[in-house]
């Protein structure tokens, strides 16, 4: 299974959704808050190339953008592939 790790903040809807859409899928992930943290925040906008919305998402270390990005991933049907899912 890849790591998955998602930086978000506590009321970012679009966090909710990622989130969500991983557990679904029985998707164990890292999360890392940042709302109060400007280390970490530091640490996702270097990253994410500077990406400075919440969340960004991170598998095995390949940084693939926030919740849209996510879930085009499954719809595309390259997701499970990615997570590891397909084996």
């Amino acid at each position: 299974m890849a790591i998955v790790e998602i930086y978000s903040s506590v009321w970012c809807p679009f966090c909710y959704r990622a989130k969500r859409l991983l557990e679904q899928k029985g998707v164990d992930y890292k999360e890392i808050e940042v709302s109060d943290n400007p280390n970490l925040k530091s640490e996702m906008l270097s990253r994410s190339d500077g990406r400075y919305t919440v969340p960004q998402i991170f598998i095995d270390g390949e940084g693939i953008g926030g919740s849209d990005e996510l879930v085009a991933l499954d719809q595309n049907g390259k997701l499970d592939a990615m997570l590891g899912l397909d084996d």
